[in-house]
């Protein structure tokens, strides 16, 4: 299937875009109005106007929202008890949009001009494709946006140009058809802060399913945003990649655990593998480099210390 072809297409699926709010806990509402911006810059939008579904779980005032309504009126607002977790709320937004393909983007994500026909484009192409991934790379700028481009989540584009098979999405830039995924639903109840979407890629690819990747259905996500979420979100991190070894293991998919987590080894390949890509994307890279690596430096030992805080937690609850 080549992204030529892809790129002729005009009979675009149905589809229902699903945001929250629940991010903006950890944000600004400037981000947000990027996001949405984002969004309606879409060259989709032009000929399809799709429904957006905003799950709002209490994360901004009423007043904000009405003015995001305002601005935005093709997005729905629907309302949700506060303590709703950010899976959740993505698998109510999917049980209530009706199109055809559920697109998944978050409200601290801004979105290239042409990722939504990009995304959507391969389930036109091939009717067997249920689960498209596009990428997403963490933004930023100076030493912190170096350090974090090196041990954030999200990594640097790949650079390919055609549908790839993957491992794992990210919840923040995907599509599935909806009927797909009520069937296959993304797992809630988990001890996990981020990460369900890692044992739910794992499962639907142990019942046969292919993940799809879209390297050019592409976004940036926003690095953490200031000391206190610097320091929350690695932790959880390394809370988070200590239940997703368990939940693996325990799972069926055990024998694709490997491709995910992978040890210190894989864990550097990874590293060299950014340093690269972000480096020949921009060279600036190589200047902020220095003062990034006592950040960078951080951001893993926090990691470690979510980690063994995990897995000391879990051995004190079993004595």
């Amino acid at each position: 299937m080549g992204q030529a072809e892809a790129l002729f297409v005009t009979e675009l699926p149905r589809f229902s875009l699903v945001l929250e709010t629940e991010n903006l806990a950890n944000t600004n509402i400037t981000d947000f109005c990027n996001s949405l911006n984002s969004l309606t810059n879409q060259d989709v939008f032009h000929t399809h106007i799709p429904k957006v579904l905003l799950i709002d779980s209490g994360d901004i005032s009423l007043e904000k929202l009405k003015q995001i309504q305002e601005k935005c009126p093709w997005i729905i607002v629907h309302q949700v008890p506060v303590n709703t977790n950010y899976y959740k709320a993505k698998m109510i937004g999917a049980a209530l949009v009706t199109g055809e393909i559920v697109v998944y983007c978050d409200s601290d994500c801004i979105y290239e001009k042409t990722w939504l026909r990009n995304l959507i484009t391969p389930f036109v192409m091939d009717r067997n494709i249920q689960v498209v991934a596009g990428e997403t790379t963490v933004r930023g700028r100076g030493p912190y946006g170096t350090a974090m481009a090196l041990t954030y989540i999200f990594p640097q584009y790949s650079g390919q140009k055609s549908l790839t098979k993957t491992s794992q999405y990210f919840l923040n830039n995907v599509a599935f058809r909806r009927d797909f995924l009520l069937q296959y639903p993304i797992p809630i109840e988990l001890p996990l802060y981020r990460g369900n979407c890692v044992i739910h890629a794992q499962n639907i690819r142990s019942d046969g399913y292919s993940i799809w990747r879209q390297p050019l259905a592409r976004a940036t996500h926003a690095p953490p945003n200031g000391l206190s979420h610097f320091f929350q979100r690695f932790l959880l991190i390394g809370r988070d990649y200590y239940w997703q070894e368990k939940l693996l293991a325990q799972g069926k998919s055990q024998g694709n655990y490997q491709e995910s987590i992978s040890g210190f080894q894989g864990k550097l390949q990874v590293f060299f593998d950014r340093g690269g890509k972000m480096l020949s994307y921009n060279l600036l890279h190589l200047i902020y480099l220095p003062f990034a690596i006592p950040i960078a430096m951080t951001a893993v030992f926090l990691i470690f210390v979510g980690y063994i805080s995990a897995r000391f937690r879990r051995v004190f609850e079993k004595s």
